[in-house]
């Protein structure tokens, strides 16, 4: 039997989450992060668990068969820095990542310590390829 996916979206409170935020910068920063990508998906935010925001969501199947649904874009603000969920990794997102600004990356994840370390501009480019390229990876029915 397949294990089910944590991450499932739920119907906390978006406006407590940021609310929760103590650092006023980084509530801030979430707050802007959130219009920024409401916007861009077209989709407006809900939690997903306990601490993502999400907008959107794609359905996922890979090779091995496993399966779920994921937001298409999505923050989370976490201990240290804010991390942005970002389905993808080509060359065009590498490049783009060269002009972000100060910014760590994981596989799908970009931590960024504060708004203003990054070219925000550059930030809205990224999750509009991001988005892109979700949606044409995952076509949805």
């Amino acid at each position: 039997m397949a294990s089910q996916n944590k991450t499932v979206p739920t119907d906390a409170s978006v406006r407590a989450y940021l609310d929760a935020i103590e650092d006023p910068v980084r509530r801030q920063d979430c707050e802007r992060i959130t219009a920024m990508m409401e916007r861009l998906a077209g989709a407006p935010p809900v939690m997903w668990g306990g601490s993502i925001v999400g907008f959107g969501s794609y359905h996922y199947r890979y090779d091995s068969g496993r399966e779920g649904d994921a937001p298409l874009i999505g923050f989370s603000s976490r201990k240290g820095d804010i991390s942005v969920y970002l389905s993808c990794d080509d060359a065009q997102l590498e490049a783009m990542r060269d002009r972000l600004g100060r910014h760590k990356m994981g596989k799908a994840c970009l931590y960024l310590r504060r708004l203003e370390d990054v070219d925000q501009q550059v930030l809205e480019a990224m999750l509009v390829h991001a988005t892109a390229t979700t949606r044409a990876r995952y076509p949805q029915p």
